[in-house]
């Protein structure tokens, strides 16, 4: 990730200008292409929002981008023309060429670098180069965009016809197959929960999965759907925090371990406070810091989730 490290006297918001102005100059930017929104600077340079802000206004006081209607803002100046073709109808190509499966990709390409919350109709029509009800012809609303854009990311994995024999094997891979589909698309999380699941297909796949596991080993049907939704909720509960530091990295401009350098007089205060001994010896014991891994603590709470499982399920194997 590159960092808008200061200079002496020079803003970060300084620095994000040079360097876009840079690919402009160089080429690697052409009039017409779409710079990095305020959320994409903010994760590449590691700075607020507020930073990323002043950074595209200045560009855009200078003249080197603009802001266009339904496309968003890109570089000042007019793109090369496209060779024309003749066409039997005359509507836009954008708009001919327009189908739910090209919404739901744009929409998902908008989810994973900004996140769900940036998300919306007019946004995805813009950035597909057409007009803002054209995509209500394929899909009602955003709730309902939604709910496709999940579909369609957790149909992107699916499972070998010939399943592992041992139950153990098979749910390592589907639960790590899940966290990898959450690690690729942060926002998943941030959809239905365990009292309101989300019900699309492609995610019943994954559970299908996941039950035959479980399933031919004795267990009671309350006994075995109970397993299956508590291995779940630690892949569904770890990812949730995916976006969240995401959107905190994004908006305070601080990495995780920046933010908890600067809260390091609290955390000090706290140990040295003589009311919680057991945690001042435990923090008091890490000679690094401790690093919070999200998915070196998926593989540990995993491995632990099944160990304590085995009991119960080869106890009924052996039972029967």
């Amino acid at each position: 990730m590159t960092r808008a490290t200061d200079t002496v006297g020079e803003p970060p918001y300084l620095r994000i200008v040079a360097e876009i102005r840079r690919r402009i100059a160089d080429g690697e930017l052409a009039p017409g292409d779409r710079v990095p929104s305020t959320r994409q600077i903010a994760g590449e340079w590691g700075v607020a929002l507020a930073t990323a802000t002043k950074a595209l206004t200045t560009l855009r006081l200078g003249g080197l981008v603009e802001t266009r209607p339904r496309i968003g803002t890109v570089v000042a100046g007019t793109a090369p023309a496209a060779p024309a073709r003749r066409r039997p109808s005359p509507v836009p190509e954008p708009e001919q060429e327009l189908s739910l499966d090209r919404i739901v990709r744009t929409a998902t390409e908008i989810a994973d670098a900004e996140g769900l919350s940036a998300l919306s109709m007019r946004g995805v029509a813009a950035r597909l180069g057409v007009a803002a009800m054209s995509t209500y012809r394929y899909v009602p609303s955003k709730e309902d965009l939604v709910l496709h854009m999940a579909d369609a990311a957790f149909g992107e994995q699916s499972y070998p016809a010939d399943a592992p024999e041992d139950w153990r094997t098979r749910i390592e891979l589907g639960a790590r197959t899940l966290w990898s589909l959450y690690r690729k698309h942060p926002w998943l999380a941030q959809l239905g929960s365990l009292t309101r699941p989300l019900l699309v297909p492609n995610l019943m796949v994954h559970g299908e999965w996941m039950l035959g596991a479980l399933d031919g080993h004795g267990l009671d049907p309350t006994t075995l759907f109970d397993m299956h939704v508590l291995l779940y909720s630690h892949v569904h509960g770890l990812a949730g925090h995916l976006e969240m530091e995401a959107h905190a990295a994004a908006s305070t401009g601080q990495s995780e371990d920046q933010w908890m350098d600067s809260r390091a007089p609290a955390l000090q205060g706290l140990v040295e406070s003589g009311r919680f001994p057991a945690f001042a010896k435990v923090v008091g014991s890490f000679t690094d810091g401790y690093d919070l891994n999200l998915d070196a603590l998926f593989e540990f709470g995993l491995k632990a989730l099944l160990d304590g499982l085995t009991s119960l399920i080869e106890g009924q194997e052996a039972v029967a």
